[in-house]
């Protein structure tokens, strides 16, 4: 076992410090992933700053109509919270398809955004994972593949994001605070993560000494219709092989006024849509226009040898949360 040094943070200022004097140090909130990875050798902090005592555990309305949910706040909790459930019942619905129950009651929002890839090579310190050691190579290129990346992957790094929160969190153009030494300033969620390019072992845009502090989901998608779909090896507790999350309002004509779409399980990061939504924009929610905007999209995925089936997955699952945030088909 490696020695590791602890700091129970009592201040976000501490917290960022710390994090800025130690480029070794993690953030430790409910530790559901890293402690497994430290178990496993993948993690090997030389500073735990835990970070479950700062005053980032609340879900507030913001003046403009807007919710802030801190870092801390449980991944149960925000499921089952009243303002989330009636006005972005996506993020609900996707963090109650995330994990068990007893691990949604230790995770956090800021762990759960931090959350690292669950690919086999990447978690067995005996196997080549550039993201884990940088130059060593992608195992799973020629590897086990099943579940790995269609979209964005590089030839260092086919992983994918496990989180299903935060592909909800991009479909609502949610941002992510952050807080370092130089201040705090926030992200979009859609670019909060990082494509592999040539620096997989990179997963988010976090710089040195920051840590998440926080996500505001906006109040221009506050109460529109949104949904989250995900397909799994099994009915509960398991990653999604691909999932969906959408956000879709129309006008009193039934075109399309506002959409927001994002892929889970197929990239680096939760895959937001922009070529779709672009098609869909000002347009009508016929099967036909559907099809097309989602095809637009899914044109870009490099399938390898044992992952094509994700394609047809996602785009089955992007048309079914269409149609029925949509309502009634129209023809």
């Amino acid at each position: 076992m490696k020695p590791f040094g602890y700091l129970r943070a009592a201040t976000v200022e501490e917290a960022a410090r710390a994090l800025a004097e130690h480029p070794d140090a993690r953030c430790l909130g409910g530790g559901t992933n890293l402690v497994d990875l430290m178990k496993l050798g993948v993690e090997r902090p030389g500073l735990l700053v835990e970070v479950n005592r700062l005053p980032l555990d609340t879900v507030e309305e913001l003046p403009d109509g807007s919710l802030r949910v801190g870092a801390t706040v449980r991944n149960s909790d925000l499921a089952a919270h009243p303002l989330v459930r009636d006005r972005y019942p996506a993020l609900s619905q996707a963090l109650l398809a995330g994990a068990s129950g007893q691990l949604r009651n230790a995770a956090t929002t800021g762990g759960n955004l931090l959350q690292r890839t669950r690919c086999p090579y990447f978690q067995d310190v005996s196997k080549p994972c550039n993201k884990r050691t940088p130059g060593s190579g992608c195992g799973a290129r020629d590897g086990t593949h099943r579940d790995h990346a269609v979209l964005g992957h590089s030839d260092h790094c086919i992983a994918t994001h496990p989180s299903d929160m935060a592909v909800a969190l991009a479909a609502l153009d949610a941002r992510v605070e952050l807080h370092g030494t130089e201040g705090a300033r926030s992200v979009p969620a859609a670019e909060f993560h990082r494509l592999p390019g040539d620096h997989p072992e990179r997963d988010t845009e976090i710089r040195p000494g920051e840590l998440v502090t926080g996500v505001v989901l906006p109040a221009a998608t506050a109460s529109l219709p949104s949904a989250y779909r995900k397909a799994r090896d099994r009915a509960s507790y398991a990653f999604a092989l691909a999932s969906v999350a959408a956000v879709l309002h129309l006008s009193d004509e039934g075109t399309v006024t506002r959409v927001g779409l994002a892929f889970g399980a197929l990239a680096h990061r939760p895959w937001r849509a922009t070529r779709a939504e672009e098609a869909l924009r000002g347009g009508p929610t016929t099967p036909d226009a559907f099809a097309h905007a989602v095809d637009l999209e899914l044109r870009a995925a490099r399938p390898l040898r044992d992952n094509g089936y994700k394609v047809e997955l996602a785009r089955g699952l992007a048309l079914d949360v269409l149609t029925r945030l949509a309502g009634p088909t129209r023809t």
